[in-house]
């Protein structure tokens, strides 16, 4: 094959060039999905009977505002990180946040998981937990991954695990908003946990599922294949 044979293929699988949104419109409409599920989830469960004695709770307000801010920026992050023009210290970007909301991080939720009653472990509240963290983190997940679907090839595991780590931040936002958290340890490894597990599932699947999308949005070119 020559070069001008190489050329013709390669003009002849040339798709036009879409020219991505800015990801602070990007962050943005996502941050509007998140307040729509947000308010949606709101409606229809109520929000925590305690939540005008907890507005005025410093330790819940910064708490709450922090688990806000790490999944804000967390979402700008790893969207001006999957861009080739920009630095991958903007993965650094919500790292302050992140740090305050690890500090106040109520711990409540799985109290009544762990109390017994007639001898059995009985479920309790945390059924609702586990259902409102799927119902919250599913389809903002979706949403960010059709957002990054063309960062596929420039750090994927790091992009992925930040984004899991903005879906964490509206999840947790989301539980504090509607759930009454008690001072106990084991919520706070609930809550922490959460954060982590969806961060760490988002990476490693939403890594492979970004590689995917980008495969099937790029036209597969091989020198041999000329119909």
């Amino acid at each position: 094959m020559d070069t001008t044979d190489l050329i013709q293929i390669l003009a002849n699988a040339a798709r036009p060039v879409r020219v991505l949104r800015p990801p602070l419109f990007r962050a943005g409409g996502w941050l509007l999905i998140a307040l729509a599920i947000v308010i949606l989830l709101a409606v229809e469960h109520g929000l925590r009977s305690d939540i005008a004695d907890q507005l005025r709770n410093p330790s819940f307000v910064v708490g709450i505002m922090a688990s806000f801010l790490t999944g804000a920026l967390s979402a700008l992050s790893c969207l001006m990180a999957g861009l080739p023009d920009r630095s991958r210290f903007w993965l650094l970007l919500p790292l302050p946040s992140l740090a305050v909301w690890m500090a106040t991080l109520g711990y409540g939720c799985l109290t009544d998981w762990v109390s017994y009653e007639a001898g059995s472990l009985r479920m309790g509240a945390a059924v609702q937990c586990f259902a409102t963290v799927l119902l919250v983190s599913l389809p903002l997940s979706i949403s960010i991954f059709v957002m990054l679907r063309h960062a596929a090839r420039l750090r994927p595991t790091l992009v992925m695990l930040v984004a899991g780590l903005a879906v964490a931040g509206m999840t947790s936002t989301a539980m504090s908003l509607l759930y009454r958290l008690d001072a106990t340890v084991m919520n706070l490894i609930w809550n922490l946990g959460a954060a982590v597990l969806i961060a760490v599932i988002e990476a490693i699947v939403g890594r492979r599922v970004l590689v995917r999308m980008a495969d099937l949005n790029s036209p597969v070119f091989s020198p041999w294949r000329t119909g």
